[in-house]
């Protein structure tokens, strides 16, 4: 993908793709796993996972700051990223995991947020964003 992309002469995927993969290449060598054929399939994913919520984050306060050009450069560069990350559950397929848990937990209250959110995040694996189940969550024990 990086060469197709330097041959398409599209800048920011380059400079997005070698980003993702130094972060890779950072991550096996950190677990010491770089000569065993790398991380697995799941710790990537966890990784692309925590660079797209980097971009997320840099937009919010490059938007908080009044610099959008750059806050559209992170969110675009999010996109590229989203790219190769599993499809997200919907915000109505997650809605029912959630009250599919609650009821099986017998929630009721905020401090049964914990036991929830872990039978969600259990079923959804990578399709559903922990911060996305800790909203839905909050909202269906608040009624």
């Amino acid at each position: 993908d990086v060469k197709a992309a330097m041959l398409s002469g599209d800048k920011l995927r380059v400079e997005t793709l070698r980003g993702l993969k130094t972060a890779i290449l950072y991550a096996d060598v950190a677990t010491k796993t770089r000569d065993s054929g790398g991380i697995d399939d799941d710790a990537i994913t966890a990784l692309l996972f925590k660079e797209a919520k980097k971009r997320q984050e840099s937009a919010d306060l490059y938007i908080q700051g009044g610099s959008s050009e750059r806050a559209e450069k992170e969110l675009a560069e999010k996109k590229i990223i989203e790219a190769y990350l599993p499809k997200q559950l919907s915000d109505e397929e997650l809605g029912k995991l959630v009250d599919e848990a609650v009821a099986a937990t017998g929630a009721s209250e905020a401090k049964d947020m914990g036991k929830v959110i872990g039978m969600v995040k259990a079923k959804a694996g990578n399709s559903a964003d922990g911060a996305a189940i800790a909203k839905v969550v909050v909202e269906r024990l608040r009624h």
